[in-house]
């Protein structure tokens, strides 16, 4: 399952928060959806956002990102892959 999780963030402490299941492909309609949810206005996605998103599976959005005022510092998004991924690394190897 795989999921995008939203925070908005005040005071570098989660305010509020909540996922969204969805594909890596589908993050903006699930960000569009968890907007709904929260009751918050929809960030700008920048080129920037989408660089940031498909290197790190994250990003951020703060006070410029938003045309209305918001109530929070920065809103974090995160997508979330529940499949576990085993590392090529070989000191990870513990004989598993």
């Amino acid at each position: 399952m795989t999921r995008l999780w939203v925070r908005l963030m005040k005071k570098h402490r989660i305010e509020r928060q909540m996922t969204v299941e969805c594909t890596f492909d589908g993050a903006r309609e699930a960000l569009d959806e968890a907007c709904r949810a929260l009751d918050v206005p929809r960030p700008i996605w920048l080129p920037k956002n989408e660089r940031e998103f498909s290197s790190f599976r994250m990003t951020a959005f703060t006070q410029d990102h938003f045309v209305e005022e918001i109530h929070f510092e920065r809103m974090e998004i995160e997508f979330i892959d529940d499949v576990r991924r085993k590392s090529k690394d070989p000191r990870n190897d513990f004989g598993f």
